[in-house]
């Protein structure tokens, strides 16, 4: 069974815009995979389809095989915990230090605060943080934000894992360094799906594509 799966997916926003055309693809369970296309291609709202935070004006997303957007909106925090999603607008808290950034998500979850703080330094470990937990967002570097971002996404410990142009601001040095962790993730088992209009990265990891123009997919394996 696919982790992520469109059939035929519209999505047509109150002004008349329609940002996705009946587009079907499929990620596999335990798949790296990146979804490509311009700018307006329709990425970002395939993106925020996949956790609800849009819902589609036709067609199914599944997740898992579950048709989300049939969920009732009491059913969505459970959907989003085998989620982690990044998306551009990083949304870090700037008036908490690096480990309570992190520790945000657990504190949500209900996680005993002994429990949660061994798994939010874990995560900042795994992205190469851990000296910089006591550190404010603000100091850290483009490239260190980003792997905050990345600790906080995953430390609920999801099942997929989805990224909205995360190299978007870096230089390639920092960009490779993200993909390399995101790789990590997905050797040990984690969906990875990564919209980015960077052909020279999609070329550079050598990961299968699914690629949007004008909100209809072009090429990448289609929904089953």
């Amino acid at each position: 069974m696919p982790a992520v799966q469109f059939n035929r997916v519209t999505k047509r926003y109150p002004d008349g815009f329609q940002a996705l055309r009946e587009a079907s693809f499929a990620v596999e369970a335990g798949e790296f995979a990146f979804l490509t296309g311009h700018s307006g291609a329709g990425k970002t709202t395939a993106l925020r389809l996949i956790p609800a935070i849009e819902r589609a004006t036709s067609g199914t997303v599944l997740v898992h095989g579950q048709n989300v957007g049939a969920l009732r909106d009491a059913a969505i925090p459970y959907l989003r915990r085998s989620l982690g999603v990044l998306f551009q607008d990083q949304k870090l808290l700037h008036d908490r230090n690096v480990l309570q950034n992190v520790l945000l998500p657990l504190a949500i979850c209900g996680e005993p605060p002994r429990e949660a703080a061994r798994r939010a330094r874990a995560a900042l470990a795994k992205v190469g943080l851990l000296e910089r937990e006591r550190a404010m967002p603000i100091t850290l570097s483009g490239g260190e934000q980003q792997r905050l971002c990345i600790a906080r996404a995953v430390v609920a410990r999801p099942s997929i894992l989805i990224a909205d142009e995360p190299t978007a601001n870096l230089d390639s040095e920092a960009a490779a360094s993200v993909m390399e962790i995101f790789r990590s993730f997905n050797q040990v088992g984690v969906t990875v799906l990564v919209a980015t209009h960077d052909a020279a990265l999609v070329e550079r990891f050598g990961i299968r594509a699914v690629r949007l123009d004008h909100g209809q997919v072009v090429g990448g394996r289609a929904a089953r």
